[in-house]
């Protein structure tokens, strides 16, 4: 009888510490809104970090409509739950952070990404890249799209788009620098990110502009409409299109040799990202201090600046060779 009772304690004991050797960490991954394409990509990245980092288990969740009172229900519930962390995609702001205060008095790590959480309501902001990355992309992707002299415009959204702005001026920084010197910035116009006057605004162009070589379009509803009007026009191979688009939308411009590349920010690697800088805060190697440096994994390492932000890298490049893979997630 000695060995079948050795045997029983064994089994007893393996029961015993089976669930702590098996326990992972919850994250939980809120998103704007269910059932889009961007963040069903982020989420595929956050799964993939799960696989990597081995102790975690993703929660993905968000409400029906992008409305802050639904991520306020969600967030509550997940405080319910005691997950370890919470990473955000914000609907508001300064909303969201009464209960995200309420997440981080109880221990909750509380990350936003994509769309940030105000300071105080988080502790830390992962941005998708810079303005300065942003600028830079453009005018790199132009140059490897018509060489090193020629006359571009900008097609930009509305006049008064902040971001689009800062980004233009980012690009004319780096147009003043040597490598891009003989590329001319020869004007910018506004679509009021509307596609029919987008692509008015390009037609426009090509009459002011005869030796135009290149339109850049930092806003997704200008890349797009600017490429259609370059095939509608018999332009392609005269006149290239880049800028930040979606790769669903511009799959079929790349085919028709109107675009040769474009950018966007990744969202399978901002997903990923995000959740190994939460595994980070959970387990103790950040605390979310100005100047710290976090670990994303295989993406790299960044450095939290004074508003604890950090941009995880330049927009990602799409073209020939992967519109088609990424065409299918958003």
């Amino acid at each position: 009888m000695k060995k079948p009772l050795q045997v029983l304690l064994s089994v007893l004991l393996c029961a015993a510490f089976a669930p702590t050797a098996m326990a992972a960490d919850k994250i939980a991954l809120v998103v704007k809104s269910l059932g889009n394409g961007f963040f069903d990509a982020a989420n595929q990245g956050a799964q993939d970090a799960a696989k990597e980092l081995k102790d975690v288990e993703i929660i993905y969740t968000g409400p029906a409509k992008a409305t802050a009172e639904g991520q306020i229900e969600i967030i509550n519930s997940l405080i319910a739950q005691n997950v370890k962390a919470i990473v955000i995609s914000a609907n508001d702001p300064d909303a969201l952070v009464p209960v995200m205060k309420k997440a981080m008095a109880r221990g909750i790590k509380v990350i936003s990404f994509d769309s940030g959480v105000r300071k105080d309501g988080r502790q830390m902001h992962l941005n998708p890249s810079s303005n300065a990355l942003i600028g830079e992309k453009l005018v790199k992707m132009t140059q490897e799209a018509v060489g090193a002299t020629g006359e571009i415009a900008v097609l930009s959204a509305t006049a008064q788009a902040t971001n689009q702005n800062i980004w233009i001026d980012e690009m004319k920084k780096v147009l003043a620098k040597p490598p891009y010197t003989g590329l001319k910035l020869v004007s910018v116009v506004y679509g009021d990110d509307q596609t029919d006057k987008s692509y008015r605004e390009a037609q426009g162009l090509f009459k002011s502009y005869p030796n135009l070589k290149a339109i850049v379009a930092p806003t997704t509803v200008g890349v797009a409409a600017a490429a259609k009007a370059v095939q509608d026009e018999k332009k392609v191979g005269t006149i290239f299109v880049t800028g930040l688009g979606l790769p669903s939308e511009m799959a079929g411009h790349v085919k028709s040799g109107a675009v040769k590349s474009f950018a966007i920010w990744n969202p399978i690697d901002l997903g990923y990202s995000a959740i190994y800088a939460a595994h980070q805060f959970v387990h103790g190697k950040v605390k979310g201090v100005a100047g710290e440096k976090v670990s994303l994994g295989k993406v790299g390492t960044v450095t939290l600046d004074a508003n604890t932000e950090a941009a995880m890298s330049e927009p990602f490049t799409y073209d020939a060779t992967n519109v088609e893979k990424f065409a299918k997630f958003f």
